[in-house]
Parts: structure tokens; sequence; C-alpha cells
């Protein structure tokens, strides 16, 4: 087992939205590897379990050690004053914006704080909490609550973020941080949109800055972002094509199988001799199933390995328990296949999308769904004609979206991965005809090697995983 100073050989995945909570990744740190919580959406994660579950002990602990609990207490009095009825829609979080009220800002940093810190109870070990480049808005205030709680690792991927180095150590010193608001489109803005932070609302005791993970797809990536980021690069996952969630597109031009799968070459390898040259530690991701595979990533350098779908199906993820079960029944006929959709997401990444009956996998199912854009985190921001800041999302009603000045193409295929994986984690919105969202469910390729995991039991624990994995057995 690694001591805290030690840099631990398995860093569990972080599995959006809330499949890596915090149960699984305090008995992943609790082990003596990583633990990570997924920071995706954690502003409505945390009011939609306030109206299912209400404050108990454990949580009202940790929420008494927020540092304002004016804060606390209005959030409380929004989202936990009343138990929400099966059958009922859950009570909205408003969607963010540049222009963000002060309130939305306010329950992001609790609810980031409030993860990490129950992540963190009972033990010494080491927690981290991974968030999407792409998802710009929630992202200082999320990590501001992360370090609120001490948080140890902050991991981000999908996307370049040179300016996150930067930013934890401003956070850390208390200096408030102003951002740029990335704008897609060719209209120009009357001003440039900026996403403005001010820590000493909420303290003035100066915080520890986490390490910094940089999840990448290449050794070229990892080459950039270790010469342009604004701070230090203290560690790389590289995640290969075969890991669950978002994928990097094919390098170079698209090339598509017969299943209208990408199609991955040569120059999507990674030359791992140029990873050791950088002298940074770094874990390989994507298609880690077996102690053997660790072996093979240790072998190539690496300090150790990222794993996401073997933890994605234990006990304690974040999964909804009905949904988990099925898809282990169907991972033991060996049935379920992965599909790397390259129209699923609307954030132009390939996405894995696991085949399983009753969820949004299925074409009759995404047909069928009335489309509604209520969470809005994959919104891409856009300066309308009169150089005003607008929101769309290809998985929008796609009348809504063309008036905004996107085009049908982009519509196509396209599908509410926000609501879709919201009702993954067993927190779906009920639509006011009692219609229930379904979930998506996304895995990496080596789902069905769970088996070999599972054996004859029904199901199987985070330290079970470990164990299976463990490459000194």
């Amino acid at each position: 087992m690694n001591s805290p100073d030690d840099i631990p050989w398995l860093i569990q995945g972080g599995m959006g939205i809330a499949v890596s909570g915090w149960p699984l990744a305090r008995v992943v740190a609790k082990s003596g590897q990583l633990g990570v919580v997924s920071g995706t959406a954690i502003d409505a994660v945390f009011a939609r379990r306030l109206q299912d579950d209400g404050v108990d002990d454990n949580l009202r602990a940790v929420l008494d050690r927020f540092p304002v609990q004016s804060i606390v207490d209005e959030v409380l009095r929004r989202y936990a004053t009343t138990r929400r009825e099966p059958s009922s829609p859950y009570k909205p979080v408003p969607m963010l914006t540049h222009r963000n009220v002060q309130r939305s800002v306010d329950l992001v940093v609790l609810a980031a704080f409030v993860e990490v810190a129950l992540a963190k109870e009972g033990h010494d070990g080491r927690v981290g909490i991974n968030l999407l480049t792409k998802v710009q808005l929630p992202t200082v205030p999320t990590l501001f609550g992360a370090m609120l709680a001490d948080v140890d690792y902050v991991l981000m991927g999908a996307g370049v973020p040179t300016h996150i180095p930067g930013i934890l150590q401003q956070l850390a010193l208390l200096e408030g941080v102003e951002t740029t608001l990335e704008l897609v489109g060719d209209a120009e803005p009357t001003s440039t949109p900026t996403l403005i932070f001010d820590p000493s609302r909420y303290t003035s005791v100066p915080l520890s800055r986490p390490k910094f993970i940089g999840i990448v797809s290449s050794h070229v990536l990892a080459t950039a972002l270790a010469k342009r980021s604004n701070g230090p690069i203290d560690g790389f996952v590289v995640e290969r094509p075969s890991a669950g969630g978002h994928n990097a597109p094919p390098r170079g031009k698209l090339t598509l199988d017969e299943d209208q799968n990408p199609v991955y070459g040569d120059r999507d390898r990674v030359d791992y001799a140029v990873l050791r040259e950088l002298g940074i530690p770094f874990w390989i991701g994507g298609g880690i199933s077996s102690s053997e595979k660790v072996r093979e990533a240790l072998g190539e350098g690496a300090s150790g390995v990222q794993v996401g779908t073997l933890f994605a199906y234990c006990r304690e993820s974040g999964l909804d328990p009905m949904l988990r079960a099925r898809v282990l029944d169907e991972i033991r006929d060996g049935s379920v296949t992965v599909a790397t959709s390259v129209r699923a997401s609307t954030t132009g990444y390939p996405f894995k999308v696991a085949s399983v009956a009753g969820t949004l996998s299925e074409p009759v199912e995404v047909a069928l769904r009335e489309r509604n854009c209520d969470l809005g985190y994959l919104r891409d921001a856009f300066a309308r004609e009169d150089g005003t800041i607008g929101y769309r999302c290809p998985g929008e009603p796609v009348d809504a979206y063309l008036a905004k000045g996107g085009t049908l193409e982009e519509t196509v295929g396209r599908l509410c991965l926000c609501n879709g994986l919201m009702a993954a984690c067993g927190l779906g919105q009920v639509r006011s005809d009692g219609v229930k969202e379904l979930p998506v469910v996304t895995s990496g390729d080596c789902v069905n090697e769970i088996r070999q995991l599972l054996g004859e039991s029904e199901d199987y624990g985070a330290n079970d995983v470990i164990s299976f994995l463990d490459p000194s057995v």
C-alpha cells in the first residue's frame, strides 16, 4: 500500500455525472490509492440529493465546517425544506451563464466542498476531483470549493487546460480570478465576456494548492501542456481510445468503420519514450482490466494506471443500483457492446455509448424523447448578430437551435448527455407529463471483461477491483 506521500499506482477514474461520487472515492483513497470524485454538474447533483435525502448527521457535520454558514442556510432553504415525491419533478438549478448571480456560484462552491469533504472523511488518503475543460462556466467555483475541503489532486481533460495550473495557485493565495469565456461561431461580441471569481467571499485563510494532472490522449498533447501551461504540471493521464466517456478524435482526416465508429491509426499511437523524457509522472488509462495490463503499463515507464469501467459497476459506484444490476446481468452474458459514437455528444468529441436495454443506446428511445435542454452544462456560448452573448446546444429543441444560428446538420443524432447521465446516477428529471428521463450508459471497450472480476458473485466492491488489479500479485 502507498503512503500518502507516495505516488499511487492506481487512479480511480473521475466518471460523471456522479458515478464517481464520494462513497467510491472514499473507499479507494482509504486503500492508499487516488480516489476521485466527479465535479461535472456538481451543483445539480447536490441540489437533487438534498431534495431526495435531506440532511443526515454526516452531511450536517460537513456543512457545519463550511466557512460561510449563511450560504449553507440559503441552499438548504431552497432545496432541503421538503422531500421530493418520486413521481414529482426536481426543483431546477438555474443554468449558469457569464452573468451568474452570486447564489448560483455559491451553490457550486458549497456542492464541491461537500463532495470532497465527504470523500476525505475517516482516513488520511488522497482525494482528487475531475473536471472537463469543455465545461467552462462552473470550473473556477468548483475548483475553489474542492480546495476549501483540502482536495489533493485536480484532474482535467476534454481540452488542453493550460490555464488551470496558474488558476490553482491564484485560488490558493485567495487572489481574484478572471477568465475569458470561449465563444463558437464567427460573429464578434460587443465586448469579450469574462468570468470573474472572488475567493475572499468565502475565507481569509490561504489554502493549499492541489497537484494538477492533465488528461491527454497523446504524447503530443502532453508535450504541449507541459510547455505551454502557466504553472507546474504534476502528472498526466494518457487516455487511450478504448476508455469510456469522451474520447479524443483521431488525428488527421476522420474515417469511420462499417459500424460508424472512428478509426484510430498510427498517428494516434502513444510514444511512451517521449512521455518518459518529459520527466513528469504519467498514468495510462483505457482498457486496463487485469493485473497483467497494469504491469505492462509500469513496463512502459508509467507510474501506474487510471481505471474507470471496473469501478463504474462496483457497489460503491454512483450508478443507479437497478441499472447497475441490469448491466452486470448483461455482462455475464457477454452481450454488452460499446459504440464510439461521433454524433452522441454535443461537444463534438467521440463518446462511448454502451448497449443497454431501456436506455438511450436504443434509437427508438432517442426518437421518442422530447428534446429538452434544462441543465445546459454542455452549451456553447456564441455572439449574436447584435454582439450580445447567447447560449446554444445541438441537443436542444431543433427549432430553438436553428433560431440561434445553429445548423440542422449539427442536431442530427445528438443525445442530451446532461439529462441522460443524470438519470444514470438515479437523479433523472421527471417531466410534467410524468415521463422520467432515460439514462445513457458509457463504458470502456473492456466492459465485458468484468466477468473475470465477477466470477460467480452477484456483485463486487471497490476493494475487489484494487485487489484484482494489484500488479504485485
